[in-house]
């Protein structure tokens, strides 16, 4: 707390990456509910503009219903517009972005980034992650056939009605999402590197990967009362 007794907001500027299915959604609530920062998420924000048919909105829904990457400068203009505040650049968690060297260009010129922590989960450990996950289409439920597997193999627990697996866990799909994001993204990391400011955590289970992750936030921020993390 400052002379007058009121709450030093950290300054923390940092960024989450992770191939899909690294585990970046889990560790990027657990950092939430341990530290006071501003979440912003790329999904979360392209769901919401293109919900409320925003101009972004509507251009990055053609992209995706094409089966296409939304173009830098599209993604750039929707995650700046929210940055542009010096406010707002002081404690964010940005989960999603940026995933090109183009993004995290303009990114620096709005707001500087000083850690970049990365879930480095080995390629093969995800493939099975991924693959062993199969739902029941109308409930949502979720299993995996190696943590939570259904009692009948193939089958819902309750209803007994079949699982399928998504389009996105089928073994040809994992490994081309996999082989994209390395082509994208391997660069982003190469430019934070040289900037010194990434942090890579390795492992192959989140569990273990979160204690090395709230370490090294713990010597960058104070930890935050539930109450008060909900209040930011």
């Amino acid at each position: 707390r400052g002379a007058a007794g009121l709450l030093v907001q950290p300054l923390l500027r940092a960024v989450i990456m992770g191939p899909p299915g690294s585990g970046k959604g889990t560790v990027s609530s657990r950092i939430l509910k341990h530290f006071a920062l501003k979440h912003l998420s790329s999904g979360d924000l392209l769901r919401d503009n293109m919900q409320r048919r925003t101009v972004v909105g509507v251009i990055a829904k053609t992209y995706i219903d094409q089966g296409q990457l939304i173009p830098d400068d599209i993604m750039t203009r929707l995650m700046l517009a929210r940055l542009k505040s010096p406010v707002k650049c002081k404690f964010i968690f940005l989960k999603g972005f940026p995933r090109t060297v183009p993004q995290a260009e303009a990114l620096d010129e709005t707001c500087q980034i000083d850690t970049v922590i990365n879930l480095d989960v080995p390629f093969e450990t995800i493939k099975q992650r991924l693959t062993a996950r199969w739902i029941h289409p109308s409930s949502g439920r979720v299993y995996n056939l190696e943590f939570s597997p259904p009692k009948v193999v193939g089958t819902d627990d309750i209803t007994g009605e079949p699982l399928l697996q998504r389009d996105d866990d089928k073994p040809e799909t994992v490994t081309k999402r996999l082989k994209a994001y390395e082509a994208q993204t391997k660069p982003v990391l190469d430019y934070y590197k040289k900037k010194g400011v990434l942090e890579s955590f390795s492992g192959t289970e989140t569990n273990k990967i979160w204690p090395q992750v709230h370490a090294f936030l713990q010597t960058k921020l104070p930890e935050v009362s539930q109450q008060e993390a909900a209040s930011h």
